[in-house]
């Protein structure tokens, strides 16, 4: 009896303030191993690299409390940065409907990716494997495998610019996305409508909600957040680079899952997706700022990721039947 309340109350903590303690002890390794660490210019970088895969986590969040999963935004984020840039440098459209139009044709994908997984029961990570090799198609087919360069001081602001002098615009928007997301979350009936399918998809159906088109949208969701990330960061570039976005999918789902949403749906908390993203962006920065080989990274953030769905899954590994 004692242990399983030990157990829980080890789960309990986690659940709380795991994430905060993983944090902190990671600021506290890099600012040891690296006196550049807390430099100013380095704590921008930071927070412009969490920027872009942040962004995605907000869609990101809502596809994985639904219990689904979405590996496309690699290829969402590399396609919408590419079609604003044309549109701009080769079709002469104003900055701001080019950016409308690349995030619109992302969301078209996301509504394809839906009706796949709804219509047509495909799972989540079939059918999204399946639109990550489209999409990636689409983009080369697009550019020519040849980047495409900005030339408009407008678009650049977008991933360049600062507001007041000293915030960059990619953090904005990053913020701004996410506040979107947790009003969407927990203020209103379609947030509720995402976590009551994802804990129980037959139930909620049961209750008069329509299941299929909440998955939709909220895979046009995903594919919009990813599509802004991919424009912020060909602003930032100043190019549309049709290779961008290999190892995306793995920092957004990383980001996410780190937070506590759980891989089998209808659990999770945004605020806790924040902080999962600025814990994989300093990873990120803290390796590069020790030198440490790019193969490297790859495995740390495997295992990182692997640590992350392990913990996410502690309670019904603990609770399950022996």
């Amino acid at each position: 009896m004692t242990k399983k309340k030990d157990i829980s109350t080890f789960i309990t903590a986690y659940q709380k303030f795991g994430i905060l303690v993983i944090l902190i002890v990671e600021i506290i390794i890099f600012a040891i191993l690296s006196d550049k660490f807390f430099a100013t210019n380095n704590l921008m970088l930071v927070g412009r690299q969490i920027s872009f895969f942040g962004m995605s986590a907000v869609g990101m969040t809502m596809v994985l409390l639904l219990g689904e999963i979405d590996i496309s935004v690699g290829s969402i984020l590399a396609f919408s940065g590419c079609l604003a840039v044309k549109l701009m440098e080769e079709g002469g459209i104003n900055p701001f409907i080019a950016c409308v139009i690349a995030v619109g044709i992302s969301v078209l994908f996301g509504f394809l990716t839906g009706v796949f997984v709804t219509r047509f029961q495909i799972p989540s990570l079939i059918a999204t494997l399946a639109m990550q090799q489209i999409i990636k198609g689409c983009t080369y087919l697009l550019t020519g495998g040849i980047p495409i360069r900005a030339s408009s001081e407008g678009f650049k602001f977008f991933g360049q610019g600062f507001v007041f002098g000293v915030v960059p615009t990619p953090i904005l928007f990053m913020i701004a996305l996410f506040i979107i997301g947790f009003v969407v979350l927990h203020s209103t009936c379609f947030g509720r409508r995402i976590y009551a399918v994802g804990g129980n998809n037959e139930a909620a159906r049961l209750s008069g909600i329509k299941t299929n088109k909440v998955r939709i949208i909220v895979f046009m969701i995903s594919a919009a957040t990813a599509g802004i990330a991919g424009i912020i960061m060909a602003s930032r570039m100043g190019t549309g680079q049709p290779s961008v976005g290999t190892d995306f999918a793995m920092d957004v789902l990383t980001a996410t899952v780190l937070g506590g949403v759980m891989l089998t749906g209808g659990k999770g908390k945004i605020l806790n997706v924040f902080i999962g993203a600025i814990i994989i962006g300093i990873l990120t920065n803290g390796l590069v700022l020790l030198d440490v080989l790019e193969y490297w990274q790859w495995i740390v953030k495997g295992f990182v990721f692997l640590f992350a769905v392990a913990m996410s899954n502690i309670e019904l590994f603990f609770n399950k039947d022996k």
